[in-house]
């Protein structure tokens, strides 16, 4: 271990705030390293990484129900549902919207039950005439469940980022192989396509920068309806009838007692 003492330069009289600052500098500069860490292998990689254990070993369905806890905390609103069940929970979820744009590649058996008028964006909609719509209705990418975080990626189903901020009204759907315990099992992910335009969204738009007063939409959508698709429960089996003790007939023996 390199011997080092954090021996700043003094002020004396006369000598300027700029000139105190680049005699800091220079002294930073000239100090030998603390450690003996040389090389990119020798740094400590003791923090949390995408195949901790943690990450691995936790039940899928616990690891969801972190995720609704968490989007419950920023007062989004999670629909539980399952895939056959997922148009219905997503017609709930955008409640009486009239108008709703959505990403070119949406699955359209999301769609199916929706009464509200769809339109495909085609990225033409400029911010006025987006924030003229009721809501927008987008896939993700990731969901990371510890900080309740929606990954959405600028693709055909998560849609440019245009659309995920006018609108007033936001509504999610994730699939439950898309949720990840922590924040680098989702990097990871995001990793695979480094080049892509991502949007991170932890429950709805607020701000409390004004007297610590809470504002919610000044940053983007005022509402977060989250559609949570999970596995449907697997189906319980029917019980079988008690089967009744076969009476035996009596004996002639018996019979002449």
């Amino acid at each position: 271990m390199t011997e080092w003492t954090d021996v700043r330069p003094q002020r004396t009289p006369g000598m300027s705030a700029k000139d105190e600052i680049l005699a800091r500098l220079r002294t930073a500069l000239d100090a030998p390293r603390r450690d003996e860490i040389t090389e990119a292998a020798d740094v400590p990689r003791s923090y949390q990484r995408a195949d901790d254990k943690q990450e691995l070993r936790t039940a899928p369905e616990k690891v969801r129900g972190v995720l609704v806890q968490r989007l419950e905390d920023y007062t989004a609103v999670v629909h539980r549902t399952t895939p056959s069940e997922a148009p219905a929970a997503v017609a709930a979820a955008l409640g009486a919207a009239r108008t709703v744009v959505v990403p070119s590649g949406l699955p359209d058996a999301w769609t199916t039950a929706v009464q509200a008028e769809l339109i495909v964006d085609d990225g033409s909609a400029d911010p006025h005439q987006l924030d003229a719509i009721d809501a927008v209705l987008t896939g993700c990418h990731t969901a990371i469940a510890l900080t309740g975080t929606i990954v959405l990626r600028g693709d055909e189903r998560g849609g440019r980022r245009a659309i995920s901020l006018v609108p007033d009204h936001h509504v999610i759907v994730v699939d439950a192989d898309q949720v990840v315990l922590g924040v680098p099992k989702a990097i990871q992910r995001m990793g695979e396509d480094p080049r892509a335009a991502w949007t991170m969204i932890s429950g709805p738009s607020a701000t409390s920068d004004i007297e610590l007063e809470r504002v919610e939409g000044v940053h983007g959508p005022r509402r977060l309806d989250v559609v949570l698709i999970e596995p449907a429960p697997d189906p319980t089996p029917e019980s079988e009838p008690e089967i009744q003790p076969v009476t035996q007939p009596a004996t002639d023996q018996e019979n002449t007692r």
